[in-house]
């Protein structure tokens, strides 16, 4: 039997961990999360872009760990607003900013602009502890609406129509919107290419020599 590849995925978050279990189930990969494991140092996700974001958890934790990792960045960016929230979507509105906040402010910044032009990306980095990684993306395009529809889903997922479903995010349930988001598609490239992924691991993973323990014999 082949020799099952830890990967840890850098979150705490139980719903995240379950829908990673459930997409890889059947490849030899064992699943670990955040809270399996003592503290690590907290990483800022300090960088310009969500690739950036993603790497740097991915290939911070991998180090930390000694285990291959996979982390994402998310967010929305608005073509109007030159990008923004983007990187800064989940504190758009400051910090300990709530999604109602964050709607506010969007809705405001939007206010009389008639390019409703947005998306939602998604990038996942897979990294091991020397810091190779891989990179994977996902994107949702939309408009932003002039009020929120639907209570469903959080963030900006009221306030975002997606044309594909013909309803907002906030309007979709949870299997319409994980067959169109920017992290399911992003998620189903992963599987896509998860049998090149596990080779590739194999390939880059840290290899430990294995010593037998001899005992020295007394003279």
């Amino acid at each position: 039997m082949k020799q099952k590849i830890t990967l840890v995925l850098a979150t705490r978050n139980p719903g995240k961990v379950r829908e990673l279990a459930a997409m890889l189930e059947g490849f030899p990969v064992d699943i670990r999360n955040l809270s399996d494991f003592g503290p690590i140092p907290e990483i800022d996700e300090d960088g310009d872009t969500f690739d950036a974001n993603a790497y740097k958890k991915a290939s911070l934790t991998a180090r930390y760990l000694g285990f291959a990792t996979m982390a994402d960045d998310s967010g929305l960016a608005v073509e109007a607003l030159d990008g923004a929230p983007g990187v800064h979507s989940a504190r758009y509105a400051g910090e300990g900013a709530t999604d109602a906040t964050n709607n506010e402010k969007l809705l405001a910044a939007m206010r009389g602009v008639e390019n409703r032009k947005a998306a939602f990306h998604c990038v996942i980095s897979i990294a091991v502890p020397t810091g190779q990684a891989l990179t994977y993306e996902g994107l949702c395009q939309g408009e932003i609406l002039d009020a929120p529809r639907g209570e469903k889903g959080f963030g900006y997922d009221p306030l975002f129509f997606c044309p594909e479903l013909g309803k907002t995010f906030g309007e979709a349930d949870l299997a319409e919107k994980a067959a169109v988001s920017h992290r399911g598609r992003a998620l189903k490239e992963v599987r896509a290419e998860f049998e090149k992924i596990l080779i590739w691991l194999e390939q880059n993973l840290p290899r430990f020599q294995r010593f037998a323990c001899v005992r020295s014999e007394e003279t």
